[in-house]
């Protein structure tokens, strides 16, 4: 098989005097994400998403939320991990695609930023790395500003 496809999903809980890290990067916001690690939810949903394009399970087996190695690590460091591990199975990224679902802050602007520094730190060109947002119209939990959600998608090939 030449070509995989993983996809993942992932939530964190908001809480004021937290950070809110999204795509590798700090967003200025009155609350944050709950999390063991930064709680970067856009690049854990990605990990999550690689990893099961190579049949190695997920984010928390390889980077345990009980594990006192990962508490507060900057989740760039999981990402590159996780892409190396997908290496090691022989495959590269074709292209990643996710979306954001949170009510606030805005996310438009913080955007290119985002997957400029992901695919830094994947080292692929960036029109590989696609985010979106979207609000749920203040349905659900992301509408009640209660936590965020991702999902995302990659295609990977064999190289």
């Amino acid at each position: 098989m030449n070509f995989r496809i993983g996809q993942g999903y992932d939530v964190h809980r908001l809480a004021e005097g937290e950070t809110l890290w999204l795509g590798g990067i700090l967003i200025p916001h009155t609350k944050g994400t709950v999390a063991h690690s930064d709680g970067d939810v856009v690049i854990h949903a990605i990990c999550d998403a690689l990893l099961g394009a190579v049949r190695l399970r997920d984010i928390g087996t390889h980077f345990p939320d009980n594990s006192e190695q990962y508490k507060n690590i900057d989740s760039k460091i999981l990402l590159k991990r996780s892409y190396d591990l997908v290496k090691e199975k022989g495959f590269e990224i074709v292209n990643i695609d996710c979306t954001i679902s949170a009510q606030q802050p805005k996310l438009k602007p913080f955007i290119p930023e985002m997957e400029s520094t992901m695919a830094n730190v994947l080292e692929i060109e960036v029109d590989r790395v696609s985010v979106k947002a979207t609000t749920t119209e203040k349905l659900g939990f992301e509408g009640r500003e209660e936590g965020i959600s991702v999902s995302a998608v990659v295609l990977i090939k064999k190289i």
